[in-house]
């Protein structure tokens, strides 16, 4: 007889929300297999399944029973167990009370903190059948649903109602009520091609029995694979190739059980649109695919994927293009009616928009935008002059209609009315790119305009956002700062800009409207934890090994704070340094100079009194004291130059020449010496070295290998 089968649960329920879908998939078999292991019950390979109607699982070999297993629980010490006459107190009775068994049950046990209660028994080996529905429902009611429903007369919530229940185990049943609903086995195919009810003869049969006689393709990425090759396909037929974004692939997937194409057109008159418009209708409102020439030319073209094998295709075409049309027709209206105004005659009207209620109007925030990035701009050398323009510009096409129908074309419709309206293209480039990058790894501004509009309006929100206390806390990020940190980050270190960020948070804070403590200017404390806010930010970023020149595994926590600790104005310089620490840390001497550099700040630390710097020769007793000191002596002048180049690396690399004579020195002189003059001159060379190091990072803060 054997001892294991296949097992499958499938949850059938009506249309589940496209873009949930995978993350729902991924989320319900992460918690079955979690569950699994928790309980004993180890399978083999695990299987996923998601389509519009229905969750599925299947787990190969899943153990039928679970063995009995040798237990032990440890109780209380028997010296609280037992009272002066042996006679046994509450904490033993207790004890055993819980695990229904006499006090004379009990074993003691002797460990090197004493002797202790314990049981030994068997826990008795329970069937799968009798531990698979608590593990489904439980992995299905801890699912990331944001907001769930009820249906009929039940209290039953889930995201979206379930009609039917497979759980088999082999070709059995498994006994279940799970979501009200009664489980089976058999499954339902698509809603139209194949309604009535499929049985399933045992799990390993779900996948084709659904394929062959449900019209319905069950694994998601096979059927996002079927959706590429048909789209393809399709617009090959036609001379093109297909756009296919992932976000809308994914989307169109989740909505489709048998993905048919519908090759569909649009008067050529909407050509005259901006691409991105044409591409946001199609994509975002339809969920179609674009069509492109080999030149990479719109073409009055677009694929639908339709979740029906038609009788008559050209009945769904022109459905399709029927619907299509009208959107456009008002991407149309809406782009005509915007140009009857220019982005400067909608400033005004930004006074009237809410940036947040406590930090004014997006007017408000555009002056400020314009203040710090003029600012800036004089800082790096920029004209001040284009900054400025594009600040006045920057938020005004989101007044506009066709940002209010596309708001991911902010900023994009902002540069093509600028240009439109014959402002300078450098002001009209800012204006899109100042919302660069949009998100993590996306492309930066590629003009210095764009770049510093970028990290004023950034440095704006954080500041803003800080000053009104509302900061993001666990996962909760409304206004999107952690996004702005990591954006301003990536702009100076990426594009080699290089400014004191501290002076800049602390003109941002400056100018809100928010005063805290009835003072007029922000306290070191405020500008501190914005400070902070960004550096944690690269922490992740740079463990993550996603900052440039740094791969993943190369800065690790202990490297980061060696740099962190020295509080580096500039976010670039604060890069340099980590990448010249971590070609530091693969040297030979580097361990040697960590732990050096650890003894010698805590021997600094433990001194009764700091040293004065002063290193007076006629006091050195021996040779290793010489040796050093010259070593010190050499290494001052090149290392000064070093420093102020930025260059990091070299000024390490010559460091290391250091680890001969530290570890020298160490091992013939007494540092803590009797006679304080003597102790006084070695506290003052070891001090010495520590400020070498300390100039570019607190290398002490890195553990040895």
């Amino acid at each position: 007889m054997n001892d294991t089968a296949d097992f499958l649960v499938e949850l059938g329920t009506e249309e589940l929300p496209p873009k949930a879908l995978a993350t729902l998939e991924r989320a319900f078999a992460e918690g079955v297999a979690t569950r699994l292991a928790a309980t004993g019950l180890v399978g083999g390979p695990q299987r996923s399944f998601a389509t519009p109607r229905r969750l599925a699982i299947h787990v190969a070999d899943l153990p039928l029973r679970l063995a009995p297993q040798e237990i032990e629980k440890r109780g209380p010490p028997t010296r609280i167990a037992f009272d002066a006459d042996g006679k046994p107190t509450r904490a033993a009775l207790a004890f055993a009370e819980g695990l229904n068994v006499a006090v004379d049950d009990l074993e003691r046990i002797a460990t090197d903190k004493g002797e202790w209660l314990v049981w030994r028994g068997q826990e008795p080996g329970r069937d799968a059948v009798d531990l698979l529905p608590d593990i489904v429902a439980a992995a299905l009611a801890e699912l990331p649903v944001p907001k769930r429903m009820r249906w009929g007369s039940s209290d039953i919530e889930f995201v979206r109602p379930a009609h039917w229940l497979v759980m088999l185990l082999g070709d059995k049943v498994i006994p279940a009520h799970i979501l009200g609903i009664t489980a089976g086995n058999a499954t339902r195919g698509h809603r139209f091609h194949a309604p009535a009810p499929i049985t399933l003869p045992s799990p390993a049969a779900y996948e084709q029995c659904l394929a062959e006689q449900g019209h319905v393709i069950a694994d998601f990425g096979r059927r996002r694979a079927r959706v590429t090759e048909l789209a393809e396909a399709a617009a090959a037929a036609i001379g093109g190739h297909a756009v296919i974004e992932p976000a809308v692939l994914d989307e169109v997937t989740a909505l489709v059980e048998w993905p048919m194409p519908v090759c569909g057109q649009f008067d050529a008159r909407f050509l005259t649109l901006p691409e991105e418009v044409l591409i946001a209708t199609l994509q975002e409102h339809q969920r179609y695919f674009p069509v492109r020439d080999s030149a990479g030319k719109l073409l009055p073209n677009f694929i639908a994927i339709s979740n029906l094998d038609s009788t008559d295709p050209d009945k769904v075409r022109e459905g399709n293009e029927r619907v299509v049309t009208p959107r456009l027709s008002d991407a149309g209206f809406f782009w005509a009616q915007d140009r009857k105004a220019t982005l400067d005659s909608r400033r005004a009207a930004l006074a009237d928009v809410v940036f947040e209620k406590s930090l004014g109007s997006l007017a408000d925030k555009s002056a400020r935008v314009g203040v710090l990035a003029a600012q800036l701009a004089d800082a790096l050398g920029t004209d001040q002059k284009i900054v400025s323009r594009a600040a006045e510009l920057a938020k005004t096409d989101l007044l506009t209609e066709m940002v209010g129908e596309f708001p991911q074309l902010q900023g994009r419709i902002g540069r093509y009315y600028a240009e439109l309206d014959g402002e300078d293209a450098a002001v009209a480039e800012a204006i899109e790119e100042h919302y660069f990058p949009v998100h993590a790894g996306g492309r930066l501004p590629s003009g210095e305009a764009g770049r510093i509009l970028a990290i004023a309006d950034r440095l704006d929100t954080l500041a803003g956002i800080f000053a009104a206390g509302k900061r993001p806390s666990g996962n909760k990020d409304p206004f999107g700062l952690r996004r702005a940190a990591l954006g301003v980050l990536r702009i100076l270190i990426e594009e080699r800009l290089d400014i004191d960020i501290t002076d800049f948070l602390g003109r941002a804070l400056a100018a809100q409207p928010i005063r805290h403590s009835g003072k007029s200017a922000p306290n070191a404390e405020q500008v501190e934890s914005l400070y902070a806010f960004l550096m944690d930010r690269a922490r992740a970023w740079c463990l993550d090994g996603q900052a440039p020149g740094l791969a993943a595994g190369a800065v690790t926590a202990e490297i980061f704070e060696s740099v962190r600790v020295r509080c580096p104005a500039s976010p670039l310089d604060l890069h340099q340094r980590l990448v010249a620490v971590c070609e530091f840390m693969q040297l030979e001497a580097a361990d040697s100079l960590a732990a050096a550099n650890k003894r010698i700040a805590n021997i600094l630390r433990a001194a009764d009194a700091m040293p004065d710097g002063t290193i007076d020769e006629a006091l050195f007793e021996n040779a290793q004291e010489r040796a050093l000191y010259d070593a010190i002596n050499a290494v001052g002048a090149p290392h000064e130059t070093d420093l102020a180049s930025r260059d990091y690396a070299r000024a390490l690399t010559r460091l290391a020449g250091l680890a001969g004579p530290v570890d020298a020195f160490f091992d013939a002189v007494l540092v803590m010496a009797e006679d304080e003059r003597l102790r006084r001159n070695r506290l003052s060379m070891l001090d010495g070295i520590r400020r070498l190091f300390l100039a570019i990072a607190d290398i002490s803060c890195i553990p040895t290998r």
